[in-house]
């Protein structure tokens, strides 16, 4: 079992947008994937239609609930995900000052049976608090979109920074997979610069994908469904199968 952190804490860069579409892409490749969405503004729950989430993953956090306990089914081939909700704005005040915060969700992942599912996805809010720490401490990867915009490269410098600090103290285990560049318009010179620029900061880390600038993309939550269901045939359903069969293939490299 893999389990990954999709984290970036600029805004806009495609966290929810590559859980999503990445996991329904591995699904159709008969993968099983666990999704957490661990973000207050609860956007993955809500792109899968989820409304009656209860407290969802504040239930771990706050009530020591199991996450195989509030696990939903999503009607997406092989994606199931443990919600988030409005209720979660509240945890960095709550868990403020508490012994071990920063490791509880990795001392529940490790009570899930491990052969249930091929890949657990953590799709982090746009901050580095506590929930997003959780994910870094907890998770053996981490998948960073970019944003192709200039500005963003900055964000990532902090991002990988804070992963060696995360690193050093406590989860020596994690390991920055791939970067992935998002939004690309390739019809603008700006675009094609700042990806090229990704490549030579971060060389092979660099997924070959990149998930180009797509209208249907930006449609598909409003509908329920991922990329591969709403339009198939769109760019943005191809670029994250490429992408779903990238990640696949760093397995045999292992």
């Amino acid at each position: 079992m893999r389990t990954f952190a999709i984290a970036n804490q600029k805004g806009g860069t495609g966290k929810t947008t590559t859980s999503v579409n990445l996991a329904a892409a591995l699904g159709e490749k008969d993968r099983r994937v666990l999704m957490v969405d661990l973000d207050p503004q609860h956007s993955a729950t809500a792109w899968f239609g989820i409304k009656e989430a209860g407290k969802g993953v504040l239930a771990v956090f706050a009530d020591n609930a199991g996450l195989e306990d509030i696990i939903h089914p999503t009607g997406v081939k092989g994606v199931d995900l443990v919600p988030s909700s409005a209720w979660l704005v509240g945890v960095e005040k709550m868990l403020a000052g508490e012994v071990g915060a920063e490791t509880i969700l990795r001392r529940h992942l490790e009570r899930l049976p491990p052969e249930r599912w091929d890949y657990i996805f953590f799709d982090c809010p746009p901050t580095l608090g506590v929930l997003t720490i959780n994910a870094l401490a907890a998770a053996r990867e981490l998948l960073v979109p970019v944003e192709a915009h200039v500005m963003a490269l900055g964000g990532l410098a902090q991002l990988l920074h804070t992963v060696e600090v995360i690193r050093d103290r406590l989860n020596p285990k994690l390991k920055v997979s791939g970067i992935l560049a998002c939004r690309v318009d390739s019809r603008t010179r700006h675009a094609r610069e700042v990806v090229e620029q990704l490549r030579q900061r971060s060389g092979s880390l660099v997924y070959h994908t990149v998930i180009r600038e797509n209208i249907r993309l930006a449609e598909c939550p409003s509908f329920g469904q991922p990329i591969t269901q709403y339009d198939s045939k769109s760019a943005g359903a191809a670029d994250y199968r490429a992408l779903a069969q990238e990640i696949i293939n760093q397995e045999g490299s292992r």
